[in-house]
């Protein structure tokens, strides 16, 4: 008898299951939240006397996905090495993980990059990465995924792997077009991940950059055209820039229209 089971729904799970789901979707909200605040204080004038950055004696600047990284290893490995009854080490376990993936979902746009990209437009990918993550643990949390499959047919076992797969390429093909809310719906509701792989990308998305521009200048135009002044574009970059600050250079393109609107002010 062969028997695919993939469930993350947490119903037949114990207690001590769920509550580290749980202190890891809240531990994660809430250092993306503090660790955004921060950078963002940092940042500001208005506030000198928050602490800076770390820097090590030479001047080298850590960067807090460094903490992260090493807060999700630990927590990570704790998780594995007791057992769930063991607490408060399964709970401390969840709260060091949560933590050190928002300290390093915060930085999603500079791992991609490879660059410090944290103020510019592109660190905006920060934000749509967290958000989608946080999203993610809260649908296991809220018993979003749950499959079984129990039968002696080795075709309809492979016909499933087979589907499964398909399924995750809809999303990640989903998300490469930066159609990141339908794309996370996806991966509960299947059909939205298809309508999303199957629409045109937007104008910046890595699929755009892959496959439009030089090497098919019709969709890049369509794209353009279509998505380049949407006005529920400009509505999500403001909710982005209201979480996450907003780009340096868009602060300093309105400072200087500010200051030619009235150069007694300069």
């Amino acid at each position: 008898m062969g028997a695919i089971t993939i469930n993350l729904s947490l119903d037949g799970g114990s207690g001590a299951v769920r509550t580290s789901v749980l202190l890891i979707f809240a531990s994660f909200l809430l250092s993306f939240l503090f660790i955004r605040t921060s950078a963002r204080l940092m940042r500001s004038p208005k506030v000198p006397w928050w602490p800076g950055s770390v820097t090590t004696e030479s001047g080298l600047h850590l960067h807090h996905l460094v903490f992260g990284i090493v807060l999700m290893l630990i927590g990570g490995t704790l998780g594995f090495a007791v057992d769930e009854s063991q607490s408060p080490w399964i709970e401390l376990s969840a709260v060091a993980f949560g933590i050190g993936a928002g300290l390093t979902f915060d930085e999603f746009a500079l791992w991609v990059h490879l660059e410090d990209v944290y103020w510019s437009e592109e660190g905006r990918q920060s934000v749509d990465a967290a958000v989608i993550a946080i999203a993610f643990v809260g649908l296991v949390l809220t018993g979003a995924f749950s499959a079984n499959l129990d039968t002696a047919s080795p075709w309809l076992i492979v016909a499933s792997i087979a589907y499964i797969l398909f399924e995750l390429a809809m999303v990640m093909i989903a998300f490469s077009k930066f159609r990141l809310f339908h794309g996370m719906l996806g991966i509960a509701i299947a059909p939205l991940a298809w309508w999303a792989a199957a629409r045109l990308a937007k104008p910046n998305s890595p699929w755009a950059k892959r496959y439009y521009g030089e090497r098919n200048p019709e969709k890049q135009a369509r794209t353009e055209a279509r998505y380049g002044h949407r006005r529920t574009d400009r509505f999500k970059d403001r909710v982005r820039d209201a979480i996450g600050g907003r780009p340096t250079a868009l602060i300093e393109s309105s400072q200087a229209r500010a200051e030619r609107a009235d150069p007694e002010q300069s």
